[in-house]
């Protein structure tokens, strides 16, 4: 089994809250998910108005708060995925964005510690 880390980017605007229906749709989603054991965590993020960021160059480290202009490239949420392979994450990447709505997940393999 493989993991997965799949970040979301929602094509609409930060902060605009899911209806119910949404959120309905989502749960089932998240519970199928959990019922088949492909779904480890699963977290919505917060608007980038919440958030900072911090980074290093050249030793020097700068934190920069939010909010973030960039917004197509902003994280709306996280998911850790276990699945036997790439075709299955795809699968499952693509029943997730058919409940989310238009956007992008980008699916990064998460690295394992070799068994010793």
């Amino acid at each position: 089994m493989t993991r997965y880390l799949c970040l979301y980017k929602s094509a609409t605007p930060e902060g605009i809250p899911p209806t119910a229906d949404e959120q309905e749709r989502m749960g089932a989603l998240i519970g199928e998910m959990v019922q088949a054991g492909v779904l480890l965590s699963a977290e919505g993020c917060l608007p980038t108005r919440l958030g900072f960021r911090v980074r290093q160059d050249n030793g020097k480290v700068t934190v920069t708060d939010g909010p973030f202009t960039e917004t197509k490239e902003v994280v709306g949420g996280i998911a850790i995925i276990q699945v036997p392979s790439k075709d299955e994450a795809i699968r499952w990447t693509k029943k997730f964005l058919s409940v989310a709505g238009d956007g992008e997940s980008e699916v990064r393999q998460l690295y394992e510690q070799p068994a010793s």
